[in-house]
């Protein structure tokens, strides 16, 4: 029992101090992923119209390593997952499908980020038309239209919905040469940002699974040795005042529901809880399942998507917005 409360309070010392997640994503996480709502080819050509009478353009163009310092917090939020998500793989514990197609996919994610890099130098985004609103004031005209066609797709497109809802665009208006050579690499970009986004998420789904691992295995543990003792276990994690996540709740569920009498302590305790918001363990377990499919969809969707920009040779995709 000593070496079991020994373990929680160095865990709970390192909890306290901020040190249980690197720093680096609490700033990151807060970006939902790019989903509007589906769209098929006719929808998009009505959507390019639309998105071109939304459109308001600034003098000035952006600052010019607007995009790259972009990029560069992108690939770094994606390592970061990855490298957490490689850590969960080697101390045996499960990884969502989402992170599976994150970390299987990562040398292909590696290659278009220095593909961007290239193909996008400091100079460039600063010719382009820049937005006056909306949530991409600042940033050029061609990469709002990027992020559209990604949005709407889920991060999948397809030439024809893409080529369609380009030129439905510029009938109302014109883009110039430059953007339309820019589409490729603002696709690319586009697609890196959405991947970003969704590696947050899986990232904080993390966190939380790791904080219900840290109770689950000291409460299976109490209640081998000393089920009497169990009830002091779930005091500590009560005082803890752990978050209520879909994550979270979904794997200490996992973890501890027929396990045994003695564990449906914790479990009436986290039930109580909840039923303060009016929500139940199932409905939380069915919605990180929900977000879990989600995110697996979204992510080989983009992986997809970035597949066949690298198949597509760029006069190829030009061609067809024309």
């Amino acid at each position: 029992m000593s070496t079991v409360k020994a373990k929680l309070a160095s865990w709970w010392s390192r909890t306290r101090a901020g040190t249980s997640a690197p720093s680096r994503m609490e700033n990151l996480e807060g970006d939902a992923p790019l989903q509007a709502e589906l769209l098929n080819a006719d929808q998009m050509e009505e959507r390019g119209r639309e998105l071109a009478g939304e459109h308001r353009l600034r003098l000035g163009g952006p600052s010019e390593s607007l995009l790259l310092r972009r990029l560069g917090e992108n690939d770094s939020v994606i390592r970061d997952t990855c490298r957490v998500l490689a850590e969960t793989i080697k101390h045996q514990r499960r990884v969502t499908p989402a992170g599976e197609w994150l970390l299987d996919n990562l040398y292909l994610i590696d290659e278009q980020i220095l593909m961007a890099r290239r193909h996008l130098p400091k100079r460039y985004s600063g010719q382009l038309p820049v937005l006056d609103r909306g949530v991409a004031a600042g940033l050029p005209r061609v990469y709002d239209i990027a992020l559209n066609a990604i949005s709407h797709g889920d991060g999948r497109f397809d030439q024809e919905s893409l080529s369609r809802f380009v030129r439905a665009y510029q009938t109302r208006t014109p883009l110039t040469l430059g953007e339309l050579w820019a589409i490729p690499i603002m696709l690319r970009l586009a697609l890196i940002e959405n991947l970003r986004r969704v590696a947050a998420r899986v990232r904080k789904d993390r966190v939380g699974r790791d904080v219900a691992d840290h109770w689950a295995d000291a409460m299976v543990e109490v209640a081998q040795e000393d089920p009497k003792s169990l009830i002091l276990v779930v005091a500590d994690m009560a005082r803890s005042a752990p978050s209520m996540s879909t994550s979270f709740v979904a794997e200490i569920s996992r973890r501890l529901l027929g396990q045994g009498a003695a564990l449906t302590l914790p479990m009436t305790w986290i039930e109580q809880r909840l039923g303060e918001v009016g929500v139940s363990i199932e409905q939380l377990v069915q919605t990180a399942h929900h977000e879990q499919a989600a995110d697996q969809v979204s992510i080989s969707n983009c992986i997809g998507s970035l597949r066949l920009l690298g198949s597509i040779a760029l006069t190829g995709i030009i061609e067809v917005l024309f």
